[in-house]
């Protein structure tokens, strides 16, 4: 339950991951009873904001990427809303956020966010642009509704998190803070990002983002180094280029970081998620395999330097390509990793799993049975050589049961046929998001980095 940004009416939002439902009530009326704005209907999403007399409506009925309408507080019939944005196939509406005399939107175009405004005064859109090639940003805390100024997080892979106000009517972003990079002999211009894309099986782009250290672009070609390349893919989740002074620690040590975007994040709207779900979740493991295929033609790393990364869905990911690829890498770091779908999905007393039959399928029912076994990593494990491989659980977890990594360690050790490092690292106080503490997380991802730094004889 919230307020509307104008403080005009009471809205309470429930959903599901593909259905939502509203309800309002006048903020003067407090003991009123709530009016459902729309009713619930299966795979029909929307949010709710007020503005002067109208109700502004963010939907995707016959908009997969959504669109915004709006109507008159008296007007919730359907028939009568009015186009505000049109939906767009290569444009998604992210975020919403209404001032007195602005309407922010926050869309994505080509993997990349935009972030436009509408000036109620002079009605029209206009944008606040960035210089670099990969970055995000997020909408910050802005609680004043009469106000010419907008708050706003922006990060990149080589800028700290930043908060910057722009000022509507000068037209202009000023910094107003930065996160401290405790490496004091740290500077941006010390590191490249750019951002490449990789062919899919099916002939889609695969947007990947990286960034290196500049003395590698002066080797590049004449050497390969090892790259860090990490990934989700589930859920809707974009995987947006972040800044982390930890990651430092690989790129000065001459890694290249990697964020494969691929299908079944929302990275390249939601098409590219939908995509990636359900009887389609197989071209999730394909794309990423796409991504560590290219980088080693290209020549930026090789198979004996490749280090991949996930954690909870994007450990099913780890797990799934490593089965059907395990030649192309030489370390895996499966985090939590979701790999014992098949088993996990029928069972519908364990937390989270009914909710889950609208990402993975219901396993009640043979289409997606056949599929989910034929992909589930613990189902797969066959008799071949095997990467390098550090697996991790939490006991306390309750998304992913510390039994599932177990038994995907356990059967790897029964069927493998190699005699490359594999480690399963039980955190018997944690729970999916690892060590609590201020500093205890750190020391995970220490383990982390020395496990890869050992294993490629990289000097800790």
């Amino acid at each position: 339950i919230e307020k509307s940004r104008d403080r005009k009416y009471l809205i309470i939002s429930s959903s599901s991951s593909g259905t939502s439902e509203v309800r309002y009530l006048d903020a003067l009326n407090p003991t009123g009873e709530f009016k459902i704005f729309s009713p619930r209907r299966k795979n029909i999403e929307y949010g709710l904001a007020h503005h002067k007399g109208y109700f502004y409506i963010i939907t995707n009925e016959d908009a997969v990427n959504f669109k915004v309408m709006k109507a008159r507080v008296e007007e919730s019939d359907r028939n009568k809303w009015q186009e505000f944005i049109p939906a767009r196939n290569n444009i998604m509406i992210e975020d919403f956020e209404e001032f007195e005399n602005y309407l922010v939107i926050s869309e994505v175009e080509n993997g990349l966010k935009k972030l436009k405004y509408y000036d109620i005064t002079k009605q029209l859109f206009q944008e606040i642009t960035f210089d670099e090639a990969v970055y995000s940003f997020y909408l910050s805390s802005n609680p004043e509704f009469e106000t010419d100024v907008l708050r706003y997080q922006y990060q990149s892979l080589t800028t700290p998190d930043s908060v910057f106000e722009y000022n509507f009517n000068k037209g202009e972003s000023i910094l107003l803070k930065q996160s401290e990079v405790l490496d004091k002999n740290y500077s941006p211009s010390n590191f490249r990002s750019e951002r490449i894309y990789a062919r899919a099986e099916d002939g889609m782009a695969i947007p990947i983002s990286m960034v290196y250290h500049k003395d590698l672009a002066q080797k590049y070609k004449s050497e390969t180094f090892p790259l860090y390349l990490t990934s989700y893919g589930a859920y809707g989740v974009s995987s947006d280029p972040y800044f982390s002074s930890i990651r430092l620690s690989l790129l000065n040590r001459g890694f290249i970081y990697a964020i494969a975007h691929i299908r079944g994040g929302q990275d390249l709207g939601r098409p590219w998620y939908n995509d990636g779900k359900l009887l389609k979740k197989k071209n999730t493991c394909n794309d990423f395999i796409s991504c560590a295929k290219l980088l080693i033609e290209n020549g930026y790393t090789s198979k004996d330097k490749l280090v991949i990364n996930g954690g909870s869905a994007g450990g099913l990911l780890m797990g799934a390509v490593v089965n059907a690829r395990p030649d192309l890498f030489k370390i895996v770091i499966a985090d939590v990793p979701f790999v014992d779908v098949i088993n996990t999905m029928l069972d519908p007393s364990l937390p989270l799993v009914k909710e889950e039959y609208e990402e993975w399928g219901n396993p009640n029912d043979k289409e997606y049975f056949e599929y989910i076994l034929s992909y589930s990593p613990y189902n797969n494990i066959v008799r071949q050589n095997y990467p390098n491989m550090l697996i991790t659980a939490g006991l306390n977890d309750p998304r992913v049961s510390y039994w599932e990594p177990a038994k995907f360690t356990a059967k790897l050790r029964e069927l493998k046929t190699d005699n490359n490092a594999l480690i399963l690292k039980t955190n018997m106080e944690a729970g999916h998001a690892g060590a609590s503490g201020r500093y205890d997380y750190l020391k995970e991802i220490a383990f982390e980095y020395a496990f890869i730094f050992k294993i490629l004889g990289i000097e800790i």
